[in-house]
């Protein structure tokens, strides 16, 4: 059995958004959610909503490029951590909803992003993901860690990776 982009994404993504949702049980059990909301690490950085939405969008835009979709539209209005939750789990919805067999091809398939302002980069789907989604993606699950983290919420390196369940003895 090959190892596919569907194994290098999709499952990825999932993994990390269901880490991301709970992390947000846990800072409302433990912090104002008012205040959280707009934390951010440094003042010209986008506070933790805005991580949220950008984890959200580079996973669900990754799939829908790497199988030649558009990806569904999240406007980005969650002002709280009940709806940056719900948006996690329309993301992860999205990607489950995914069959692997689309992605037949996806490592050869071109991968245009076009900015705004004219310039942009193109991709293998293999290069795209390896190089930009996957990296685009965790600079923003990280940076929800650390703003989370900053501002008192007993997050550890179990919640970034308790997609792993508890060890073995081995």
């Amino acid at each position: 059995m090959s190892f596919t982009l569907y194994d290098a994404s999709a499952p990825v993504f999932v993994a990390m958004l269901k880490n991301m949702r709970a992390w947000l049980d846990k800072a409302a059990a433990e912090k104002d959610p008012a205040t959280l909301v707009e934390a951010r690490l440094i003042e010209d950085m986008k506070p933790l909503t805005a991580q949220f939405q950008f984890a959200s969008d580079s996973a669900k835009n990754a799939i829908a490029r790497l199988i030649g979709e558009t990806a569904p539209s999240m406007p980005d209005t969650e002002a709280s951590l009940a709806e940056l939750q719900e948006r996690c789990d329309k993301t992860i919805a999205y990607i489950e909803s995914v069959d692997p067999a689309a992605f037949a091809g996806s490592e050869d398939r071109e991968v245009v992003m076009k900015f705004p302002n004219g310039m942009g980069y193109r991709f293998t789907g293999a290069d795209y993901l390896r190089s930009f989604a996957l990296p685009n993606f965790y600079f923003h699950a990280t940076t929800a860690y650390a703003i989370l983290r900053a501002q008192g919420v007993s997050l550890g390196k179990p919640d970034y990776l308790q997609h792993l369940g508890m060890p073995e003895q081995l």
